[in-house]
């Protein structure tokens, strides 16, 4: 990942599904006077993703509210109609931003994107978990390898914050 600490969030856009419609939204204006945890992932409905790493969130939500977090937010490399079911089939009703990256704007500008064709994936996002206060990554962990979730998982990354 490119993207380093104490940088600005670049401008990429990215959908949010919104009483059924996709919506683009600019990540200049969403991170914008907020305090978020962003957590990327290789795909919904993967193993890893399903299993720990959307769920890890879900439980840790209050902690993060209690530390002042306005939003915490999930993107993937899906279209905005699969994070939304995704999200639904994953319980995380308003706990979690579901966002979408189909043409992966956000993360080749950040630097996460990686090759999973061997795996037939395509191009996905690394695993990574940041925290942006009004635009500016306070910090940010980024898995070795995209099966593990150890240092971007909610309870760990909880702790550096």
């Amino acid at each position: 990942m490119k993207l380093r600490e104490n940088e600005n969030i670049p401008s990429a856009d990215f959908f949010i599904l919104e009483n059924g419609n996709p919506i683009k939204k600019n990540t200049l204006e969403f991170f914008k006077d907020k305090k978020i945890v962003l957590f990327g992932l290789p795909g919904a409905y993967t193993s890893v993703c399903s299993a720990k790493h959307l769920p890890s969130y879900v439980e840790s939500y209050e902690q993060y509210k209690a530390k002042g977090i306005d939003h915490i937010a999930c993107i993937s490399v899906n279209d905005p109609f699969v994070m939304d079911a995704w999200g639904k089939s994953q319980n995380v009703g308003d706990k979690i931003i579901m966002m979408a990256d189909p043409m992966l704007d956000f993360t080749r500008a950040i630097g996460a994107d990686i090759d999973k064709s061997a795996r037939g994936l395509g191009i996905r996002s690394n695993r990574y978990t940041m925290l942006v206060d009004n635009l500016k990554v306070i910090k940010v962990q980024e898995e070795k390898d995209t099966g593990a979730c150890e240092i971007s998982a909610g309870q760990n990354f909880l702790t550096l914050i």
